[in-house]
C-alpha cells in the first residue's frame, strides 16, 4: 500500500475550502489547472490553493478526469451541489462524513490518519514518540527515506485537523483559521510530558465516548462503507471487525465497544432490514439481506435529523 505523507502543504482545510473548491469545479472542471488563475478565483495563496486540490480529493468530494480536470463526485454533489444537503458546511453529520473517509481512503491513504487512528496502540499521544513510530514505520512503508521535518509536519497537520487554534467553536467566519474537524472534539489536550531538549510537550488524548451527533443512519452508511472497502464479498461480517477492525467505525469514530454493540442493534431498523445483527455469544455478526444505495443511506441521515429536530 502507498501512502501520502505530504501533498496538504502543510494545510488542514478550512471552512469554505471545500464548498467554495466543489463550487468552482463544478463551473470550470479545470479551475486548478492554472494555479495563478484559481489564486483569484479563490483569494488564497498558491500553497492554499494545492491544499484545496489535495483536501476535496482526500475527503471524497471530486476526483480527477483527467491530468487538469475535476468533478464533483456523487458524495460532493450530494453534499454541496445543487440542492445540496449541507451547501454551508453547517451539520455535524457531514463532518462525521469528512473525517470517515479522510481515514479510510482503500487508495494512498493519508498516514497519520490511517496510523494513529487505527494502529497507534497507546491511550495518548505526544510529539516525542509519535515521530519516532512514524520514523520507524514509514522506512518500512515509504519507497524513500521520509526527513524529519517532513514527518513533524505531517504529524502537526493531523493534530491541528482536530484542535482548535483560534476563533470560538461554531463561528464559521471567513478568517476562521481552525479546520471544521475541530468541532468534532475528537482530540484534547490532556497534559504534558518532558520531550527533547529539556522542552515539555503536550499530550493528547482521543475521546473514546459514545458520539450522539453519529446518527443511526449515519452509523449505518459508516458500516456499509466500512464492509464494502473491506470485505465486499461477505455475506457477514464479525461484530469484532467492527468495534475494532483496522478502518472500522469503532476505531474511526473512537467509540467504546458498548456503544457500538448497541448501534449493531440499531441496523435492522436503520436499514430497513438490510442489514441485521447477530447477537450470537459464540460469534456475534452483521448479516447482509440485501445491498444497499450509499447515496439514499446519507440521504435517510440527514431527512431523519429534520424529522427529529
Amino acid at each position: 500500500m502507498s501512502y501520502r505523507f505530504s501533498g496538504h502543504e502543510t494545510f488542514p482545510f478550512r471552512y469554505t475550502w471545500l464548498p467554495k473548491a466543489l463550487i468552482g469545479i463544478a463551473h470550470d472542471p479545470a479551475v486548478f489547472a492554472d494555479e495563478d488563475n484559481a489564486m483569484v478565483e479563490f483569494g488564497v495563496g498558491k500553497n492554499m490553493v494545492r491544499a484545496m486540490r489535495f483536501w476535496i480529493e482526500a475527503t471524497g468530494l471530486a476526483e480527477p478526469t483527467g491530468s487538469k480536470s475535476m468533478r464533483p463526485t456523487p458524495l460532493g454533489d450530494l453534499l454541496f451541489g445543487k440542492n445540496g444537503l449541507d451547501p454551508f458546511l453547517e451539520d455535524i453529520q457531514t463532518l462525521w462524513i469528512l473525517h470517515w473517509n479522510i481515514a479510510t481512503q482503500p487508495k494512498d491513504p493519508l498516514f497519520a490518519w490511517d496510523f494513529l487512528l487505527n494502529r497507534w496502540q497507546e491511550n495518548e499521544i505526544a510529539e516525542g514518540p509519535v515521530l519516532k513510530a512514524f520514523a520507524q514505520e514509514s522506512e518500512r512503508l515509504a519507497s524513500k527515506q521520509l526527513s524529519p521535518v517532513t514527518l513533524k509536519q505531517h504529524f502537526e497537520v493531523f493534530l491541528h485537523s482536530y484542535l482548535p487554534t483560534r476563533g470560538r467553536k461554531g463561528d464559521i467566519a471567513e478568517d476562521n483559521l481552525d479546520c471544521p474537524l475541530t468541532e468534532l472534539e475528537l482530540l484534547s489536550v490532556v497534559g504534558e510530558r518532558d520531550g527533547a531538549g529539556r522542552r515539555r510537550e503536550p499530550v493528547y488524548a482521543f475521546h473514546r465516548e459514545e458520539k450522539p451527533s453519529i446518527s443511526p443512519e449515519l452509523f449505518a452508511w459508516s458500516l456499509n462503507d466500512y464492509w464494502l472497502k473491506r470485505a465486499p464479498g461477505e455475506k457477514t461480517l464479525p461484530a469484532r471487525n467492527v468495534v475494532s477492525g483496522i478502518g472500522g467505525p469503532g476505531q474511526v469514530f473512537k467509540l467504546p465497544e458498548h456503544d457500538v454493540i448497541a448501534r449493531l442493534g440499531e441496523l435492522a431498523a436503520s436499514t430497513d432490514g438490510a442489514l441485521v445483527f447477530q447477537a450470537s455469544t459464540a460469534l456475534p455478526q452483521v448479516q447482509r439481506a440485501q445491498p444497499l444505495d450509499p447515496i439514499a443511506m446519507l440521504t435517510s441521515a440527514f431527512k431523519q435529523k429534520v424529522a427529529h429536530a
